[in-house]
């Protein structure tokens, strides 16, 4: 069965033949966020693939995850190209570590997971949240809804966390 909405204005559709995303997406619209666990290996990836990165077992079980980590990487986009982000620039684009599976299987290695700086609604951020973000901010995952069988998983700032003093961002030109 397939799966659309409208985010933004722009239409977002999902296609039956999409086995792994529709799973995945399927408990992000309950606002829950699971992963598939390797059932031979028994760690966890993203993004959703039909078969384990590490050691290709097609086997894997959908697991609950917590949404929380830090912003690994970010972009800031200040000249959108989709039509519906330009009243919303800047925004940000975030790539997190989570907390879930940090370090392995190699110390250098996470499970990031990429998306929207939104406030705690699912909001895209305003400009003042997102010139607070940075390297090192802690964030927790929230879910913008886009249809009754559809949200998106988006970050927000943890405000339950320690924060860094001040997290490393880009210099401004």
């Amino acid at each position: 069965m397939s799966v659309s909405g409208t985010y933004l204005g722009m239409t977002l559709s999902l296609d039956e033949l999409d086995h792994e995303n529709l799973d995945y997406f399927k408990h992000c619209a309950t606002h829950s966020f699971h992963l598939q666990r390797c059932d031979d290996c028994k760690l966890l990836r993203y993004p959703p693939t039909t078969a384990c990165p590490w050691c290709a077992s097609p086997k894997a079980t959908w697991t609950p995850v917590e949404g929380k980590g830090e912003v690994h990487s970010y972009e800031e986009v200040h000249h959108a190209i989709q039509p519906a982000f330009k009243s919303h620039t800047p925004y940000l684009v975030l790539l997190v570590d989570l907390d879930t599976q940090k370090g392995q299987p190699s110390e250098h290695e996470a499970l990031r997971v990429i998306a929207n700086l939104t406030t705690a609604d699912g909001t895209l951020a305003p400009p003042e949240m997102v010139a607070r973000v940075g390297i090192g901010t802690r964030v927790r995952m929230v879910f913008s809804d886009v249809a009754p069988d559809l949200s998106l998983p988006q970050w927000t700032i943890d405000e339950t966390a320690a924060q860094p003093a001040k997290p490393w961002r880009y210099p401004e030109t």
